[in-house]
């Protein structure tokens, strides 16, 4: 079975419209990619636009949306490696997260992303959000916008975006599966999205939201068992998955920049501004971190700081096949 890495860790109208929204550093587009995804779902669109770099954008229903479906069975399996915090009773969780289009090979997907899990280490669930370059997903190796979501650690449940149920989206401006741009070059301009998932107090669903305040959607309490309390873990990272890890020759999928992580700033791909949100309500920094990488010679973490940042920047990635990880 093929394995994952962490890496180092209106409505009432249409839905799964892309339209222009704001990035950072500087105001960019950001858009959707829905092409084939219809025709998987067997759900007919009601209206077709282009949008300027070519994604062809089928728009929905809302209520024709696949969470509102029973979901589709996907097997996953997981190895952890990532920035940490664990222990408390949390709530919501951001990060500003460096944007890539690393190296990957056609079989695999990398990612960088913001996950909540709660539960036991081999039945946890998880909701997570971030970008992905993934192949056989999308067609394409474009860097694009994602969510995901498991009830058993990737076992029998979970999906990409709105391939099954668990996620239902409200935005009509932004889509899962939007292509980002612009991108991080190395030694150049640095380019970021800013990816926050909390928990709404009153009806304990958890809700995406990008940039400064732009709600996407939401996965709903009545579809999940202890995450509709809290989650127990925050992780930030990335990963790699591929039928080629712990493994020689190993894959040469990239995760973040395709740079380690002691490269730093301009060079490795980071995570800026990260945050957790517990019963205090309070957005702050993780008043305790572990970092973990389980293939340091392929992807490396680092959390790093220096005296002009006022909390830690964590740095991931790596190359996956070299020298030292043949």
């Amino acid at each position: 079975m093929a394995n994952f890495i962490f890496g180092v860790f209106l409505i009432l109208v249409l839905s799964y419209l892309s339209n222009r929204v704001t990035g950072k550093a500087p105001v960019k587009e950001i858009h959707a990619d829905v092409d084939g995804k219809l025709k998987q779902l067997n759900k007919p669109a009601v209206k077709t636009i282009q949008s300027d770099d070519g994604d062809i954008i089928d728009c929905v229903d809302i209520y024709r949306q696949p969470a509102f479906d029973h979901p589709a069975l996907r097997n996953h399996v997981i190895q952890a490696a990532i920035l940490a915090t664990v222990g408390a009773n949390y709530t919501g969780a951001k990060a500003d997260i460096n944007v890539w289009n690393p190296n990957v090979e056609s079989e695999d997907f990398t990612t960088a992303q913001v996950w909540l899990k709660a539960g036991p280490n081999d039945n946890f669930e998880s909701i997570e959000s971030g970008w992905t370059v993934n192949p056989q997903l999308y067609g394409d190796k474009k860097t694009r916008l994602f969510a995901h979501w498991t009830k058993d650690s990737y076992k029998t449940t979970g999906c990409f975006d709105l391939q099954c149920s668990g996620f239902i989206q409200t935005s009509s401006k932004i889509a899962l599966g939007a292509a980002i741009s612009p991108i991080s070059m190395e030694l150049g301009q640095q380019y970021y999205i800013t990816i926050g998932i909390y928990m709404d107090e009153n009806t304990n669903n958890w809700w995406l939201i990008f940039g400064n305040g732009i709600t996407i959607g939401y996965w709903p309490a009545s579809t999940l068992n202890v995450l509709k309390n809290s989650a127990t873990m925050v992780e930030w990272g990335g990963q790699v998955y591929s039928p080629n890890v712990r493994k020689s020759p190993h894959t040469k999928t990239a995760m973040g920049s395709g740079k380690f992580a002691s490269s730093l700033k301009g060079n490795a791909c980071y995570m800026e501004n990260i945050g957790i949100v517990d019963f205090s309500t309070q957005l702050q920094y993780p008043p305790a971190v572990t970092t973990l990488a389980e293939e340091n010679y392929c992807y490396t973490a680092l959390n790093h700081q220096d005296g002009s940042e006022s909390s830690p920047t964590f740095y991931f990635g790596g190359p996956g096949q070299n020298y030292n990880c043949p």
